[in-house]
């Protein structure tokens, strides 16, 4: 499956933004979906995982209550909600899926697709 991340942008800390991830080729259905970010010099980290039902979901300890991954199976895209956004959120950030099935595939090596990255700055 092809997947194309957009959304990203520069904002002030305390804002909100919406990634969204849209796929084609194949159906997203049968895929658990995944985010990750990558901040300047730092390893690329899970941000949050979604299953393929999209009724449970995780999160990376740094972002809960402040992000929300969802998934509109009938739209092929997931999104990924970003409230009250910190500069240390600044990173690009990649969509990701996996056939893997879990309640949460946290691990960047079990995913085979990946989005292009959008790049989010938070900044004043």
């Amino acid at each position: 499956v092809q997947l194309q991340a957009s959304g990203g942008g520069l904002v002030q800390p305390g804002d909100s933004l919406r990634l969204s991830c849209t796929a084609s080729g194949q159906s997203l259905r049968s895929y658990s979906l995944g985010w990750f970010r990558q901040a300047p010099g730092k390893e690329r980290e899970i941000v949050a995982t979604v299953t393929r039902s999209g009724g449970r979901a995780y999160y990376l300890d740094s972002v809960k209550g402040r992000f929300t991954i969802s998934r509109d199976n009938a739209k092929n895209t997931m999104y990924l909600q970003m409230n009250s956004l910190k500069p240390d959120d600044t990173a690009v950030y990649y969509c990701a899926a996996t056939n893997v099935v879990a309640s949460a595939v946290m691990f960047a090596e079990h995913y085979g697709s990946w989005g292009q990255g959008t790049l989010v700055t938070v900044s004043s």
